[in-house]
């Protein structure tokens, strides 16, 4: 399976060991699956972007980014005006870092060393060295990057991964379970038990997943907490905040306000090698 094409750049046969590729693109329909030779950070600076791996799919919003060991099979779509920045890590240097996949915060300081590394700057007239010296800086503050938890585990059987598919590209739907398990062709007992087997979570906790996920794109995009609980199908403000808060252990506007790990809910600071997402 060949690598996706980047605007005049074949990325696994640039030799720089780490370098970005920054790229602005509108609304796109979903690439085809691909994958790299190189560990990538997909880096999302304005807008949001949705990437289906082959067990998860994962919505990313600004400020925010995907990253994918390398080998990792996926496809991506953007729904508006987005603009993107990849970075890539040769593998060997990737190593060090998580093994599978994980959407995570970027704090200023990683902003800027990415967009450092952009491949198609003009050379450094101060030589290598210096961009060298900026590698093991730019791999700490990866470790070091808060988790947000947007990850979505897709099941596996052909009946509910239609309906998680459905639930994630319309969250807002107010169908009851009774109402998806008629849809699908099971029973309420069986639709629970088997999407709790095949995702990890309960079906309830999916959706409120789906909703945050959702919630996180808009809020980023600079909509009102208001009007996203509103069209999410809360029957309150408030409402709407304590589900989010329950997920991610802060409210919408903290969250947003505490783009330095070290001002992040302690929710937020653990390692994320050793935290799970869901």
């Amino acid at each position: 399976m060949p690598a996706s094409p980047l605007p005049g750049i074949d990325v696994d046969q640039v030799r720089r060991p780490v370098f970005s590729v920054l790229g602005t693109q509108g609304v796109i329909d979903e690439t085809a699956p691909h994958r790299h030779i190189k560990a990538q950070m997909l880096c999302v600076l304005k807008g949001s972007i949705t990437i289906r791996t082959e067990d998860a799919l994962w919505l990313v919003p600004s400020h925010c980014a995907l990253w994918l060991p390398a080998g990792t099979v996926h496809s991506g779509k953007a729904s508006g005006p987005t603009e993107l920045c990849n970075l890539f890590i040769r593998e060997d240097l990737a190593a060090s870092l998580n093994e599978t996949c994980g959407v995570l915060l970027v704090p200023p300081l990683l902003r800027e060393l990415i967009l450092r590394l952009d491949c198609r700057r003009p050379p450094d007239p101060r030589g290598t060295e210096r961009e060298a010296r900026l590698v093991p800086v730019l791999l700490d503050e990866i470790r070091a990057a808060p988790m947000a938890p947007v990850r979505l585990p897709m099941p596996h059987d052909r009946r509910l991964r239609r309906l998680a598919t459905i639930l994630s590209r319309n969250p807002a739907s107010r169908r009851t379970l009774s109402e998806w398990s008629e849809q699908v062709g099971m029973s309420d007992r069986t639709l629970t038990r088997l999407f709790q087997r095949e995702t990890g979570m309960s079906f309830a906790r999916w959706r409120q997943q789906a909703h945050v996920a959702a919630a996180l794109q808009r809020l980023a995009a600079g909509d009102l907490v208001m009007n996203v609980a509103t069209d999410l199908g809360y029957e309150s403000t408030s409402a709407f905040i304590a589900m989010f808060r329950r997920i991610l252990g802060t409210t919408p506007a903290r969250y947003f306000s505490t783009r330095d790990p070290g001002a992040a809910p302690a929710a937020d600071r653990a390692g994320w090698r050793d935290r799970a997402i869901d």
